[in-house]
């Protein structure tokens, strides 16, 4: 089964600081519906599920996604090779190396993957416009047609930097062809605050400009030990 799979590998860093009523921003269908674009591409989180109390004291929790492009070759979805990869010893290593750190991921580098805890102060974070998405730790491709390309991104978070005992939001897309090159791969190692409200949120992508439908997703992350 994929996912049992999915949790041998390498374990990786998320972010946080502690927001609050995050339990009434609306995810999944909901969360499409309010793009109120036509996207090329559709993004469908499977882990975290809303409302869920995930991790084991701020670690241990998944973010699992798949991302559909329409009518796009596996080139110019961004794809640049499989990934499998981590901290310490397993960053960038055979058999399917990758650069594991903040910023945009060097796999799949048109996707944008926040937090809303994300931490200030930790080396390579920088609130919650960091970019987490070259934290990913699998990557790969779950279907090719003429109609779709369809990538599957997974990141298992091995520190609590995302908060321990905190409500979150996570929100997730894919940043449109900004640079016209025919490729989505323009997603910045940080979002800035566009409209200056001090947070960073749909807003901010929207006025960065998304391919995809935004993802939101709140969840709590536990502070519980195993």
């Amino acid at each position: 089964m994929i996912r049992m799979v999915r949790t041998t590998v390498a374990t990786v860093a998320a972010a946080a600081a502690v927001g609050s009523g995050l339990f009434l921003t609306p995810s999944g269908a909901v969360a499409r519906q309010g793009n109120n674009q036509d996207t090329p591409v559709d993004i469908e989180i499977f882990a975290p599920e809303q409302g869920h109390n995930a991790g084991i004291a701020g670690t241990g929790w998944f973010v699992d996604m798949e991302i559909a492009f329409d009518h796009t070759s596996l080139a110019d979805t961004g794809f640049n090779g499989l990934q499998l990869t981590g901290p310490a010893g397993h960053n960038n290593i055979p058999p399917a190396p990758g650069a594991f750190g903040t910023g945009h991921d060097d796999k799949m580098p048109g996707l944008v993957v926040l937090t809303s805890t994300t931490s200030r102060t930790l080396p390579g974070f920088s609130g919650p416009g960091t970019n987490l998405a070259g934290l990913f730790n699998l990557t790969g491709v779950t279907n090719r047609t003429p109609d779709e390309t369809e990538l599957w991104d997974t990141w298992l978070v091995g520190a609590p930097v995302a908060g321990s005992g905190v409500d979150t939001v996570l929100t997730v897309a894919v940043v449109k062809d900004l640079n016209h090159d025919g490729v989505f791969n323009d997603a910045p190692d940080v979002v800035a605050d566009a409209n200056h409200d001090g947070r960073i949120d749909r807003r901010d992508l929207r006025a960065l400009g998304v391919a995809s439908n935004i993802e939101q997703v709140p969840f709590h992350i536990s502070g519980d030990p195993a």
